[in-house]
């Protein structure tokens, strides 16, 4: 078992700070009459209506134009066929022969890696990024999704790509991703990196199960701006950027479209997936060179940074890399450290232990 050692190094911006005017701008609102969104010591203003230029947004989110060309792969499941929608980004630097995919969190799609393909190119990696079947761009099935329909549409890409090998790359949900597709798929990847998972315990034991129209039901009753604005709010511990905003928009312009009895029922079954689909099992099986990463801080799993410890304990070949005061997307909140760090570790040898020897 690799020995595991927690980075100490300090992150900048860390101050407790309250959204900037810009900000509320952007937001369409004023602080008077707002809610107000509690945690980790920073208080922030929250809008209390979203902007009246807000709109629809369709069920592939014809309207958002993603930071490179998408492409569109056909996949059946369950009999029904669909496209899943993915972005091939080439190098813009140097070329270094490693590939990197990226998988999406559960309220992202591959729209919420822009920084992240910036800095993977620049560094020589080329970097493909797939919307999961029932998310961003891709086509919404109405099926009963599960992690390996997931990395099984992944492989596909891959393969008619013609890549043999590539890195994994697993942001919230999409961790729970990385770690199903690398024990299925361990010829395949050279890296495993886990950013800020979600699903890092069993979630069935005292919990009923319930109907997918009933599910369906409580996500249409309960989604609202609000809500997914207080969603997104609690990603962050430091600064509240404008852009933010974006993805609040975009998930929230769902819920005008015509489309929304659809994607509620979609988003049930994926929910549905921190049930009926743990990964908890997985990785002990797994003996791909890991990384778990990001922010220490993270509000949306209880003592995060204990079971990211435990995750990379399980795990034969891992090592534990965390940013304290950071929340759960340190791609954004705290880019610069967390880009070099994932960088350093997809540059290293895969054949050696995941050790400090990368930084």
């Amino acid at each position: 078992m690799t020995k595991l050692k927690t980075p100490i190094s300090q992150p900048s911006g860390l101050q407790p700070s309250i959204a900037t005017a810009s900000w509320l701008k952007a937001a369409g609102a004023l602080v008077l009459g707002s809610s107000l969104l509690f945690g980790s010591g920073n208080l922030f203003a929250q809008p209390g209506e979203p902007p009246a230029d807000w709109g629809p947004v369709s069920s592939t989110m014809d309207e958002v134009q993603y930071p490179h060309p998408v492409s569109l792969l056909p996949v059946t499941h369950f009999g029904k066929s669909g496209n899943m929608a993915y972005m091939d980004v080439a190098p813009t630097g140097r070329a270094n022969g490693q590939t990197a995919m990226l998988f999406h969190g559960m309220n992202f799609g591959g729209i919420g890696f822009g920084p992240t393909i910036t800095e993977l190119a620049a560094a020589g990696f080329r970097v493909v990024v797939p919307d999961r079947i029932g998310y961003g761009k891709s086509s919404k099935m109405d099926i009963p999704y599960n992690l390996h329909i997931f990395a099984a549409d992944s492989k596909k890409l891959l393969d008619h790509l013609g890549i043999d090998k590539a890195a994994i790359v697993g942001h919230s949900m999409g961790g729970m991703l990385a770690a199903r597709f690398t024990m299925t798929y361990p010829d395949t990847v050279t890296h495993m990196v886990l950013v800020n998972q979600i699903g890092m315990t069993d979630q069935r034991q005292g919990r009923g199960w319930s109907d997918i129209d009933e599910a369906a039901a409580r996500v249409q009753a309960s989604t609202s701006y609000q809500s997914i604005l207080a969603n997104h709010m609690r990603y962050y511990n430091t600064e509240i950027k404008p852009e933010y905003l974006e993805f609040v928009r975009m998930q929230y312009g769902q819920t005008l479209s015509a489309d929304w009895p659809l994607l509620a029922r979609i988003r049930a079954w994926q929910q549905a997936i921190l049930f009926f689909d743990p990964v908890v099992y997985d990785w002990q099986h797994i003996s791909t060179k890991s990384l778990v990463l990001g922010g220490a801080d993270d509000r949306l799993t209880n003592d995060f940074a204990g079971q990211a410890r435990r995750v990379a304990e399980t795990l034969q070949n891992a090592e534990l890399n965390l940013y304290p005061g950071i929340g759960h997307n340190p791609h954004f909140e705290h880019p610069e450290q967390y880009h070099a760090d994932l960088i350093a570790f997809l540059r290293s040898d895969p054949s050696q232990p995941a050790d400090s020897s990368w930084k």
